[in-house]
């Protein structure tokens, strides 16, 4: 009887080479931004305490009511598996005490996130963000800056098709006003919400907002805007994000739908959408959640954060801009058992140097190490075989060009090195 071949979790992926050289790319480019504006990297657990996510994402969400990976330990804990990341950067935060060494902290991160979604193309229950948040800046120009960030990270991407959706959730002092009046044309527009709207309408009415039911949109689209009922304080805090958005040439659009339906969000949330792959989609998105440090049992801190759905701007990069795999500099042809032993070494002296090299270590025909070198695309490849090592000359073939030149074997690898590093500038 045959075994049955095991196969992927359902929603999860394998990322292969030449993926993992896309991705490697976008991480790169978003480290370098992300650190010369002052940003440091933390990086945290994949599983935490189940009330960590209870407390900060809310009980009534669909996250945690639905999607979250819980389960007891044998210890009798409920754990969970990280649905998103600021939950777990604001315990760290906490848990270190890093507001009394200095309160002003940013940080990102970049890692896998669980959540038991109906599996569909771009998502994945194991999913991947990137994440960023600042600690500790109540001032308007946080928000600016990682919103500026994630232009500046799209553009370096060559994702230029990319717009801000901007608006202001308020604060403790004007949202009660503008949930009476949301509350108003909720039992108005009753018959017409999806079982989950009328679920939340009572327990938390502003995720009725967002709701992505044609419906739901519908019968809300005479809903208030929350900009209406804004304090002089949030007035003026939204009207320095968008001016200053502005004048940084950041395009945004001003989208009273945009909620967060938690009450420790305050002020401004945002969203960068594209429509580089068809459909106008979020890509990433954030907000500031002024009362959620202290909620999880820290001090009143400020702080604002945003996640990128990595594997959707993967995605739209690989579409975009295909990065290609990065071919070996030298292929080593090696003939008979001699000329491998010694072509080994000489291929960890080179690798060891920083120079791309490859071969084969098994007994092979010139030929067929020759196709092997083409399939690489190497650049060059290097001929010895025992009449090489007897005459003290091996052969470099450049594959472009298609001439060759002998190399003496006498410190052949300092020889190599020379020919394939860049000249100093």
């Amino acid at each position: 009887m045959n075994p049955t071949n095991i196969q992927l979790i359902r929603g999860f992926k394998d990322i292969l080479p030449g993926e993992t050289e896309l991705w490697q790319h976008i991480e790169r480019t978003a480290i370098t931004l992300f650190e010369d504006f002052g940003y440091r990297e933390i990086r945290i657990p994949i599983m935490e305490k189940t009330e960590l996510f209870a407390r900060s994402i809310g009980e009534d969400t669909d996250i945690v009511e639905k999607e979250m990976y819980t389960f007891a330990d044998r210890g009798g804990d409920l754990l969970t598996l990280r649905p998103e990341a600021t939950a777990c950067i604001c315990r760290s935060y906490i848990q270190h005490k890093m507001a009394a060494q200095d309160p002003v902290r940013k940080f990102y991160t970049i890692g896998p996130m669980f959540r038991r979604e109906r599996p569909q193309k771009g998502r994945y229950r194991q999913f991947y963000q990137i994440d960023a948040e600042i600690f500790g800046i109540a001032a308007p120009f946080a928000d600016i800056e990682l919103i500026f960030l994630l232009r500046t990270l799209f553009d370096r991407l060559n994702v230029t098709d990319t717009t801000a959706h901007v608006n202001s959730l308020g604060c403790p002092v004007c949202r009660p006003r503008f949930k009476a009046a949301l509350a108003q044309i909720l039992d108005q527009a009753a018959p017409h919400l999806c079982a989950d709207c009328l679920r939340r309408k009572d327990r938390n009415p502003l995720r009725v907002l967002d709701c992505k039911v044609p419906g739901c949109r519908k019968a809300m689209a005479g809903a208030p805007s929350i900009l209406d009922y804004l304090c002089d304080d949030c007035r003026t805090h939204f009207s320095t994000v968008t001016d200053t958005l502005a004048k940084l040439g950041v395009p945004f659009e001003i989208d009273k739908q945009l909620v967060r339906g938690l009450d420790y969000y305050t002020r401004t949330a945002f969203e960068i959408q594209t429509g580089a792959l068809g459909a106008q989609s979020a890509v990433a998105g954030g907000g500031r959640y002024d009362g959620l440090i202290e909620s999880l049992g820290g001090p009143a801190m400020p702080a604002i954060g945003f996640a990128v759905g990595f594997d959707r701007l993967a995605e739209i990069v690989a579409a975009t801009a295909p990065l290609a795999t990065r071919p070996p500099a030298l292929f080593i042809a090696a003939l008979g058992d001699t000329a491998r032993r010694q072509a080994f070494e000489w291929s960890t002296a080179l690798g060891v140097a920083g120079i791309g090299v490859s071969m084969l270590y098994e007994d092979r025909s010139l030929k067929a190490q020759m196709k092997q070198a083409n399939r690489l695309n190497a650049g060059q490849v290097l001929i010895v075989g025992e009449s090489e090592l007897a005459a003290g000359q091996v052969v470099l073939r450049d594959m472009a060009s298609k001439t060759q030149r002998e190399i003496p074997v006498t410190a052949l690898v300092k020889t190599l090195i020379e020919i394939f590093s860049p000249a100093p500038v």
